[in-house]
Order: structure tokens, then sequence, then C-alpha cells
């Protein structure tokens, strides 16, 4: 009873953003409670004006999608599945209930259908010793996944390997031959660094492609077996990198055996935590099917800008709780966000 109310309270305080959205466009509405004195100046900004609203995919699907970010705006990318995987599209902004921080948003901006973002992609392939016999089919499924995911005029990825320590092969660009000459230089050999280069990625590359003013989907595809032996910074550090950054996590598994160990238990965490998904392919020869699992979802994502209620630049995380109010689909996306810090 009381999850049912609970749900009813955040489907009512959706609306009620969405209604006063509507109403009052140029400005955000007041709320009950009087914000603080140093968050006013922010509260005053003029918010960014929707952009897509309730609408779908219109003209050219291959155009890139254009979504603006104004001052304390919060840009929210996320799935929808059913419980068999399958994508649902067609869903409006109504079909959802969003809490951030525990509180329905002041105001949502534009909700989009079927975006089409530019991407930037990482791929952060495992070089270390114990995945010496099925490397080579990782990096011929890594290259046949750029050559079908990247759009020249838009899009962009750089390739990390790793083993004690991640080492860059080549740098952000959306030269394809480029990109597989940095997947074909990578070496097998040495210990695993797994949180590492994780961390590192996030941090040197991904966090510095989030400055930008317009959004973009960023993603990892991380091709490892899960185990580390040789990281300075944990698990948890290396997630939060990846939430600071705004970065997707979808990690293929090498673990061919038919159990699950504890490596595959934390590739799942880490794509879990960022709103990604972990794929284990039955055999090495099987990974492309992964690959094209991913590109099929980030053909197949929904996009939503809000302003957070009660939004203050502390550099506090933020949770975000999103949910589909036909209970038959699940919503995927990331776990929360961290609030800048004040300049």
């Amino acid at each position: 009873m009381t999850r049912k109310l609970f749900s009813g309270l955040a489907f009512a305080a959706w609306l009620a953003a969405a209604a006063l959205n509507a109403q009052q466009p140029a400005s955000p509405p007041a709320t009950s409670q009087p914000a603080p004195p140093a968050q006013a100046p922010a509260a005053r900004q003029p918010a960014a004006q929707p952009t897509g609203g309730q609408t779908g995919p219109q003209g050219d699907a291959n155009a890139p999608t254009i979504i603006r970010l104004g001052v304390n705006e919060v840009n929210l990318i996320f799935t929808v599945t059913d419980k068999h995987g399958h994508y649902i599209p067609d869903l409006k902004q109504s079909d959802f209930a969003l809490l951030d921080d525990g509180r329905a948003p002041t105001r949502v901006n534009s909700f989009h259908q079927q975006i089409n973002l530019p991407l930037r992609v990482g791929i952060v392939i495992d070089a270390s010793t114990s995945i010496r016999s099925r490397f080579q089919f990782e990096q011929q499924s890594a290259t046949e996944f750029l050559l079908q995911i990247l759009k020249a005029k838009s899009d962009r990825a750089f390739v990390m390997g790793f083993d004690v320590t991640p080492t860059v092969t080549q740098d952000w660009t959306n030269n394809i031959d480029g990109l597989e000459t940095g997947i074909n230089r990578l070496r097998p050999g040495g210990g695993t660094a797994l949180f590492d280069a994780v961390y590192t990625a996030c941090r040197d590359k991904l966090l510095d492609e989030s400055r930008g003013h317009e959004p973009v989907r960023k993603a990892m595809v991380l091709i490892s077996d899960g185990d580390d032996n040789q990281s300075r910074v944990y698990q948890d550090e290396a997630i939060k990198e990846c939430q600071r950054a705004e970065t997707i996590i979808y990690s293929i598994s090498t673990n061919w055996t038919p159990s699950r160990g504890k490596g595959d238990q934390v590739l799942k965490q880490m794509a879990e935590d960022t709103g990604g998904q972990a794929f284990f392919p039955p055999s090495v020869e099987e990974m492309s099917v992964s690959f094209h699992g991913i590109e099929e979802e980030l053909r197949s994502q929904y996009a939503l800008t809000y302003t957070p209620a009660d939004f203050k630049e502390n550099g506090a995380f933020r949770p975000i709780y999103l949910y589909c109010n036909d209970r038959r689909y699940q919503v995927r996306t990331r776990k929360g966000y961290f609030a800048p810090r004040p300049q």
C-alpha cells in the first residue's frame, strides 16, 4: 500500500511539473518553500526552452538531435525494455515519473523519443595475459562495431588498452582507419588493472568531453574478464568517476566458462550502476552479437531535460529514480549524478 501511495504521489508531482512547464515556458514556477539565499541568483536564470516536447522522430532520422542545456538543467538519457529485453518505442513524457534527490523536478523542459545525439565512445580493451587466447577476436569485433556505429560527421571514439597500466593507442577521432590501427596496435601481456583503466578513461577522456554545452551520448565499451589484480583505485571509485563523467558502461565478458565468477559480477555491477548493460556471450565467436546489442540500444533511447528542485552547487551526489507507470516495462538509466561545485 505504501509503495502504491509513493508511486501515486511521485506521478502526481511529475504531472504538476509538466503542467507548470506548459503554462510558464519562460521562467521557473514558484515553489512552496523559499529557495536558500545563495541559490536565488541561479533560480532567476531563464530555463532553456523546450526543443522536442512529447514528439517522436521527425524529418531526417539520421540528423543529430539538438539539445541545449540551460542553467541548472539535467540531461537524462534512458532505455525502456519489457521483461524479455525488447525495446519499447513511442512512449510519452506522461508515461514516466521521476524523482531527483527525492523530489519531483521543478519543470520538465524537453522530452525526445528515439534520440540521435552525437556519440562519444571509449573502447577499453583488456590486454592482460589472461585473455591472450581470445585477443584477436576482441580486436575484430571491436573494429566491426566501430564501422557500424560511428557516423563520421558527428561521432567520435578513442581506443584504450590496459594491463598493469592503461594506454591510449588512438585519441578522440572520427577516422575509422585510425581507430582500427589503434585497436590492432594493442598487444596482450602483464597483469590486470581494470579499475585504474576505467577511472583513467573517465577522468582524462570522457569527463573532459562533458564540458561542452551541448549534450552527447557518452559510453564506454569495456571488454574484459572482470578480474583485477593490480589497480590502485577501488571499484566504487571507478564507478563514481564514470558518474561524474556521465558515462554509461557497456561491459562484455570474456569469461567463456559456464559458471559466472567474481569477475562477471564486477562487470555487471559497473554496468548497472552507470545505467548500462553487461553482456555474457557464450563463446568468443559470438562477441559480435554483444556489440550488436550495444549498437541497438544506442539507437533506441529517450532523452529528458529537466530543472531539479532545491538544486545546490555543492558537489554532492544526487540520486535519480525514474520509472515507467506501466510496471511491465523497465527503465534503465544512471542512478544519479554529482552536482557541480561552486566556481
